[in-house]
């Protein structure tokens, strides 16, 4: 459940609008839709803050996963933009990711290890800003966990990200697609996409104040989620159920 708001990114900077949050709550089903998942956490809540300022804009997200009995994980990234050209559609993206999880069976956290990301992006818009997408090309690092005794190592990431609004507002269709480089998975490379799908309220006639969106998110991956086997080398197509709230 992540970077709603980095699609507003490109919104925010073409446009010079202000700072921009907003708080998702997801019910994931890959729990109960899949037989090999079944100690995957079912709550899921995204808090996300993007600010603009004259020099480009940051960006960040905090994913947090819940059991029944308590918080089982939580993982973040943080990112920074610095505009390279005057209209804004060139920029420089700096970004770290990490986090940690925990087994539900067991109680042992794992630590994920850091990551640091550096190169391009590019952005675009339509010219009623209804249809946006950004391009980011950029290295990634992966630095040495002792926690899992693994060996840092260089790589890449290509990540996609677009928003489109539809019916005066009322419907938004958004999302991103992640692929990077993992020596460690078969293949070498492991793909995540998460599109969503959210019901804008405050589109309706009367409800203009109401800040709240309700939809669904689809969390598209290959080799990317762990299993109960202990794998992670499968393809998952997991929906959410889900709301937002944005302020």
């Amino acid at each position: 459940m992540k970077r709603f708001l980095l699609i507003c990114t490109v919104i925010a900077a073409f446009a010079g609008i202000g700072s921009a949050q907003n708080v998702q709550l997801h019910y994931d089903l890959g729990h109960s839709a899949n037989k090999d998942l079944s100690s995957r956490p079912s709550v899921t809540t995204t808090v996300e803050m993007f600010k603009p300022d004259k020099w480009g804009s940051t960006f960040l997200f905090t994913d947090i996963d819940y059991q029944r009995d308590g918080v089982a994980g939580a993982y973040w990234e943080i990112s920074r933009e610095f505009n390279l050209t005057a209209n804004k559609q060139w920029a420089a993206h700096v970004e770290y990711n990490g986090g940690l999880a925990s087994d539900e069976k067991t109680w042992n956290a794992t630590r994920f290890r850091h990551a640091f990301l550096a190169g391009g992006a590019w952005n675009w818009h339509s010219a009623d800003f209804s249809k946006t997408f950004s391009l980011q090309a950029m290295y990634k690092y992966h630095f040495k966990s002792r926690h899992l005794d693994a060996r840092p190592f260089s790589g890449f990431q290509v990540t996609g990200v677009w928003r489109i609004q539809m019916a005066g507002n009322l419907l938004t269709f958004s999302g991103f697609c992640d692929t990077w480089y993992d020596p460690d998975v078969k293949g070498k490379l492991i793909v995540l996409s998460e599109p969503q799908l959210w019901l804008n309220l405050n589109a309706v006639k009367g409800m203009e104040d109401l800040n709240l969106s309700i939809g669904t998110e689809v969390e598209l991956s290959n080799n990317f989620v762990w299993n109960d086997k202990g794998r992670h080398d499968k393809f998952y197509a997991i929906p959410t159920i889900a709301a937002k709230w944005t302020f």
